[in-house]
């Protein structure tokens, strides 16, 4: 009971960690061609987006929690696989994203060498997006195959 819990508590925290980072994606194309004076005001909508860092947390401790509970199981290695790339995610924003902010004074100041730190900035995000597609995918692996057979729980 204890391990379908946690699955499904870190399905919804890696879902929920996901959808601003799918958000990130999607805009991309469309900011790579931005002018500076327009990049910096759009990167003001960010503003108050740290607090999803919250999420992340959780996001990982539920992960790791329901690779520890599913030791011994066929769903460890989904399991590990999701804390994995749920950590390289935080390796990746603390590596490239974080940076940039620091750099930019979270976008309040372009300096000029904006143009590579927007790059930067932007494909690190991409980067983030695509472990936490990875993490929820692994996730599903699991559920998936408890659907089709009742013996793998």
């Amino acid at each position: 009971m204890a391990l379908h819990a946690a699955h499904r508590w870190s399905v919804f925290f890696v879902a929920l960690a996901l959808v601003p980072s799918l958000a990130h994606v999607l805009q991309l194309p469309n900011k790579l061609d931005l002018s500076r004076a327009d990049y910096g005001t759009v990167q003001q909508l960010y503003r108050g987006w740290a607090l999803l860092g919250l999420i992340v947390i959780v996001a990982l401790l539920a992960t790791l929690y329901l690779t520890w509970l599913s030791r011994g199981t066929k769903g460890m290695t989904p399991a590990a696989v999701a804390s994995v790339c749920i950590l390289l995610t935080q390796v990746v924003f603390w590596g490239w994203t974080y940076p940039v902010n620091v750099a930019t004074s979270n976008w309040t100041v372009l300096p000029e060498n904006w143009g590579h730190l927007r790059t930067q900035w932007e494909y690190s995000h991409a980067a983030g997006a695509m472990l936490n597609l990875a993490a929820f995918s692994a996730l599903l692996y699991p559920w998936r195959g408890r659907q089709q057979n009742p013996a793998l729980s």
